[in-house]
Order: structure tokens, then sequence, then C-alpha cells
């Protein structure tokens, strides 16, 4: 505090060109005046002395001091040291720099706002990177609720695959007795219309017996609510033989089918948490195609 008081104090002003602070410090050595450009956010005291130190070599000792006559740190930053006028400490000088008013009320606004800015793009790009880890994970746990679930239907697989088999086979039999019996009926009638009998009597035969089967396939309508079509009755009753196999092999048919759903809906979990869409990636990009003369 001696020293302070013993130490001749010249003033030096604090100006703004093109927003920024800006002051002219006298280097000793040169007896010269150098302008030195401040930036708020981005520069700190230490840097600022750096600066000083950089243009004239002949500088042994320089420091920032708070009108109180406490010293500075170097990690200050500019913004925080313009808030209020301070002493710039050169070898055996002491300069006060006083900023303008009008100017330091512009840059703290404007510092305001651009640290406002930083602060949402920050917080924007915290948010992207936090939602890619948390899909990430997602994406790790899904997987692995898929390989266990996988793993859990494995056996499931191997008795089901069997049942089907012996369903399919039954399926077929089925199949190619339904056309025996029919080619057997086609043959059978036509032995009583052209050998037998003649067609004046079997005439009212063949008509019982096509509405005798429009009433059978009215009565498989009424009892099972489809329609009678190949595909369907073969589909019905390979179910049917299924389920009756699985009974007999003990396979749990609910279990079975609540694996399935739950490996469904994790696949389709997955496909749409990959989607570029869902992912906000841009679009891949469009392939140039040679038109060709």
């Amino acid at each position: 505090m001696v020293l302070y008081e013993r130490t001749v104090v010249w003033e030096l002003r604090l100006r703004y060109e093109n927003g920024l602070p800006v002051v002219a410090v006298p280097l000793p050595s040169r007896d010269a005046e150098c302008l030195f450009t401040l930036r708020p956010i981005s520069s700190t005291v230490g840097e600022f002395l750096q600066h000083i130190q950089e243009e004239d070599r002949g500088i042994d000792k320089v420091a920032v001091y708070n009108p109180d006559g406490v010293r500075i740190a170097k990690s200050t930053r500019i913004d925080t040291l313009i808030q209020n006028d301070f002493h710039l400490e050169i070898n055996d000088r002491r300069y006060t720099v006083r900023a303008d008013e009008e100017g330091r009320a512009r840059v703290s606004s404007e510092h305001s706002s651009d640290m406002e800015d930083i602060k949402t793009a920050v917080a924007r790009l915290y948010a992207a990177l936090h939602v890619d880890e948390h899909q990430v994970m997602q994406e790790q746990e899904l997987q692995q609720k898929l390989e266990e679930l996988r793993q859990e239907m494995e056996p499931f697989e191997k008795i089901r695959d069997q049942i089907a088999l012996a369903a399919d086979r039954r399926t077929t039999f089925l199949q190619w007795f339904g056309l025996g019996l029919m080619g057997l009926q086609f043959g059978l009638l036509a032995r009583l219309t052209w050998w037998e009998y003649s067609w004046d009597i079997m005439e009212p035969v063949t008509y019982f017996v096509t509405y005798g089967t429009a009433i059978a396939l009215y009565a498989y309508y009424v009892v099972t609510k489809q329609e009678y079509n190949f595909k369907e009755v073969s589909d019905r009753e390979f179910l049917l033989s299924l389920h009756r196999n699985a009974a007999k092999h003990r396979l749990n048919i609910q279990a079975y089918n609540r694996i399935c759903n739950d490996i469904a809906r994790i696949e389709d979990n997955l496909s749409r948490l990959r989607d570029p869409i869902q992912l906000a990636l841009p679009p891949a990009p469009r392939k140039q195609v040679q038109s060709t003369d």
C-alpha cells in the first residue's frame, strides 16, 4: 500500500471501436503509445498483459489492480475487468483506465445476449449428445432383450418345427384324400349313368348330390364362420392339427405366442430407433445418374 501511495498515477481512456473495447497503452522503452484491442469474452487479463510485454521487451513488471489496490488474477476475463475502472501498472508507473459508460453498457448488453446464445447452443448440443447416448443405451438394452428372447424361443422352435411338419403332412394327406373322394364320386356317378342305369334315372340323383354339397358348404360356414375356400380350409386344418399335437408334445402355445409377439415388438422398436428421421440424421446423398445419349 505504501508503494501504491508513492506511485504517480496517470489516466487512460478505454473507448469502443466496432463494438470492441480498445485502450492506448504507453510503452516505456519506445516512449510511444500502442493501441490494444480487448476481446471481452474470449480473452483474459493474463493474455492482455502478455500482449503488452510482447510489444515492449523492456517491461519487467506489468499487473492489473482494482480501484481498491487489490491485484486482479490473470485468469479473470476481460468482460469482468471492464465492468469497473481499473489500474494498470507497468514497471514503476500506474495508469487508471476509465471506460466509457455508454460503451460499457452496450458491451454488457451484447455480452449478455451472446452469453444467452452460447448457453442455448451448448444446451442444444448437450441435448443432442444426451439423446444420442440415450438411443445407444436403449438400442443395447433392446438387443440384449432380443437375444434373451431368442434363447428362450429356441426349445419352443424345435418342438414347433416337429409339430408343424406332422401337421403339414396331415394337411397334405387330407387334400389328396379329398381329391380321391371327388374322383371316386365322379367315377361312381358315371358308371351308374352310362352302364348300370340311364340318365333319366340318375339326373335327380346328381341334382340331390349337388344340392347336398351346397348344404354341406353352408353348414361349414355356419360352424366355422369362414367362407369355404381351399386356402382357408387348408390353413384351418393345419392350425387344428398343430394345436392337437402341441398338447401331446407339451408345447405351451400361449407362451410361444407371447415370445413371438415380444420379439416382433422389439424388432419394430429397433427399426424405428435406427430410422434416420428418428435420429435426426441428414438424408443420404443422392446418387447422380449419368445420362447416356
